[in-house]
């Protein structure tokens, strides 16, 4: 077991009803907040599945080194999960098998161009791609006019029994999908509703592809703060091992903050890219 999947592991204490949930610091998105993915991850882990749909509603930020409740309650082959703290519920969300709609065929990954793409910002502490988070996954996402994506290959701290950890592959969807709801608003924000289908388990030793497209980024019409994305993976066979619909939600402003930190990071006409109202 890699030290990644450890942490996680490690971060939930079984309880009668459920699982004292403490999100390891390297499991950090946003400062001080767990990356969407992980806590879908957690769900994962907890219900004992393999091959599942998982889904998570976030009601408010989740703190991470923070011990929080998590119930959960089986019915019929679905697990319905509550994380909550003593103010009430974070996430609500669920466990089940995948639909038949979803498929481990082969079919072609969305890719960005290898010529006319940038990369995103990155920071020192993220999950997805702190180049500092010792546990994390450092991937370099990347974006053209048409897509967020990119390729990623594990290291030995990702790997569970042979298999590909499934916090990557959570969290390689819930960085791709924050991506493109950035490009599509123009703010920074969070996403709010993630729905991920693990399709099955995927081999360690593969590279993972993630991508989304960006003209199927769509406003709801009811509130135009809320943009529905699209994004899969694939693995090096052109497989797909993944899908997800996520939300993301802007929040005006928010991105001033984050801004300053990835300019020490990333030069400012690649931040300017992404937020071109906040970058000088």
């Amino acid at each position: 077991m890699g030290a990644t999947h450890a942490a996680l592991a490690g971060g939930l204490l079984r309880r009668r009803d459920g699982f004292i949930v403490t999100l390891d610091p390297a499991f950090q998105g946003l400062p001080e907040t767990a990356h969407g993915g992980t806590v879908l991850a957690a769900f994962h882990l907890a219900s004992g599945a393999d091959g599942s749909a998982v889904r998570g509603v976030y009601r408010r930020r989740v703190p991470i080194a923070t011990p929080l409740r998590l119930t959960l309650s089986p019915d019929s082959g679905r697990v319905t999960c509550v994380l909550e703290d003593d103010a009430g519920a974070l996430v609500e969300g669920s466990v089940t098998p995948p639909g038949a709609s979803h498929s481990t065929s082969r079919d072609d990954p969305v890719r960005v161009s290898a010529a006319d793409s940038h990369p995103v910002p990155i920071s020192r502490s993220c999950f997805a791609c702190g180049i500092d988070n010792g546990l994390g996954l450092r991937a370099q996402l990347r974006h053209d006019s048409a897509a967020v994506g990119g390729t990623w290959r594990p290291t030995a701290s990702h790997e569970v029994g042979g298999s590909l950890a499934p916090v990557a592959l959570t969290t390689l969807l819930d960085e791709a999908a924050f991506w493109l709801g950035v490009l599509a608003s123009g703010e920074s924000g969070m996403t709010t509703d993630l729905d991920v289908t693990l399709l099955e388990p995927v081999p360690f030793d593969t590279a993972i592809t993630i991508g989304g497209r960006r003209g199927d980024v769509t406003a709801r019409a009811d509130d135009p703060r809320y943009w529905d994305t699209h994004v899969a993976a694939w693995d090096d066979g052109g497989r797909r091992v993944a899908d997800a619909t996520i939300t993301f939600v802007a929040v005006r402003g928010a991105a001033r903050r984050l801004v300053t930190g990835m300019l020490a990071m990333t030069p400012p006409d690649l931040v300017r890219l992404v937020f071109p109202t906040y970058t000088r």
